[in-house]
């Protein structure tokens, strides 16, 4: 469904050693926004019993079901936008309009955010 790239993954396990959220997964959630396209959010979370749970690269994503069909596909990469602009950022063939820079949040259980470029989690 959700895949994660090798350098996104370390830069995740790393979020989550500096923000004392370890042993907590990583929550993606998207939706589609008014210009068409698909906003994204992230954030350490604990599981709630209907979410989808799936690994990648070691990392151990949270899907809400409402979530899962906009997120099929979808790549989540680390990448440089520009000298020294380091963000999260979703390569997905379903986001046919806006954005596609993830965000972050805390999750329901505040564990700390993963970086991005703002926006919530639920």
């Amino acid at each position: 469904m959700i895949t994660v790239t090798a350098l996104a993954a370390e830069k995740i396990q790393q979020a989550a050693t500096d923000g004392n959220a370890e042993g907590m997964f990583l929550r993606i959630a998207a939706q589609r926004g008014e210009d068409g396209g698909i906003q994204y959010g992230m954030g350490f979370d604990e599981q709630d019993e209907e979410d989808i749970l799936l690994t990648s690269e070691g990392v151990t994503l949270l899907v809400a079901p409402h979530h899962k069909d906009l997120l099929n596909g979808a790549v989540l990469d680390f990448v440089e936008m520009g000298p020294g602009d380091f963000r999260f950022i979703f390569i997905n063939p379903n986001d046919t309009g806006g954005g596609s820079c993830g965000s972050s949040s805390g999750g329901s259980s505040g564990g700390g955010g993963c970086g991005g470029c703002g926006g919530g989690c639920h």
